[in-house]
């Protein structure tokens, strides 16, 4: 039977930038400029971040792009460093979370905002959240983005031979470009797909999502996986056992303790998927 990501259509876009002719005198000193804006932004933003971190020490950059709704760390970390450059949605969702004046980050996106009749406010900052960027799955991809696909498993019956089969509704979840290249993740190897039951939690709740990239199926100890078990889908940390045996851990230890197979069985019975590079969850 097809493999898991096989024969399923992708629904990638990529958006090509071509610089075809010379760049003028003015267009490099437009440039330049623009890297200043960005470097000068960037710096205000990591102060803002060290003032509410000096508050509050748990709050790692990490901790931020779970509350902005990012995929992970290094988007934060790239917003600070000006390697992306601020815009508003970006810098708003930063505002709320950080609780400063956005103004004093970024004069220049902040000076043209135009206000709604009756913004909403945070109260712990000034900060206005109607323009917050809305998507949908017909929404133009940004130059940075790439879509993967979202699939659902579907019903089939256990038992030895089986596989995990998956399709997808056509719905596709955006990633940055920077995010998955930090990864090692290429687009067209990799797709999201839901988590069921509370064997993972409290890290991975059911009904939360896993990035899996089909090009990683090499087993680093500790790490999570998705697996293909005897035609049921199924997330767990690896661990491999001497003789090839592999071993499955749960983070929900009390109900569901360790499981130990040997070489024999895993050969027959477990097929990886990939490794999870990416998870979201809904509290």
């Amino acid at each position: 039977m097809p493999s898991c990501f096989e024969n399923n259509s992708r629904a990638y876009t990529f958006i090509r930038m071509r610089h075809d002719t010379p760049q003028s005198s003015n267009s490099t000193a437009a440039d330049e400029a623009d890297e200043q804006v960005r470097k000068t932004e960037a710096a205000n933003l990591k102060r803002a971040y060290q003032a509410k971190k000096r508050l509050d020490p748990s709050l790692t950059q990490e901790r931020v792009a779970d509350l902005c709704g990012w995929a992970g760390q290094s988007v934060v970390s790239q917003y600070m460093t000006g390697k992306i450059g601020l815009n508003l949605a970006a810098l708003l969702k930063f505002a709320s979370v950080l609780s400063f004046d956005p103004t004093d980050v970024s004069p220049r996106l902040m000076k043209d905002l135009p206000l709604s009749p009756t913004p909403q406010r945070s109260r712990s900052a000034d900060v206005v959240l109607d323009p917050i960027e809305v998507w949908d799955d017909h929404t133009p991809l940004g130059p940075d983005e790439v879509e993967l696909p979202f699939f659902k498993e579907t019903e089939i019956s256990a038992g030895n031979g089986s596989a995990v089969m998956l399709e997808t509704n056509g719905r596709k979840l955006r990633f940055g470009k920077r995010t998955l290249q930090k990864k090692n993740v290429n687009p067209e190897a990799a797709g999201c797909v839901p988590v069921k039951g509370n064997s993972m939690e409290p890290v991975l709740p059911d009904g939360s999502t896993v990035g899996v990239n089909t090009d990683a199926k090499s087993i680093i100890d500790g790490k999570m996986y998705a697996l293909d078990h005897d035609g049921l889908l199924r997330v767990k940390l690896l661990y491999r056992l001497p003789g090839g045996g592999l071993r499955l851990r749960s983070y929900n230890l009390a109900e569901y303790p360790d499981e130990h197979y040997d070489a024999a069985y895993a050969h027959d019975h477990i097929r990886i998927i990939g490794q999870v590079f990416w998870y979201s969850v809904l509290l």
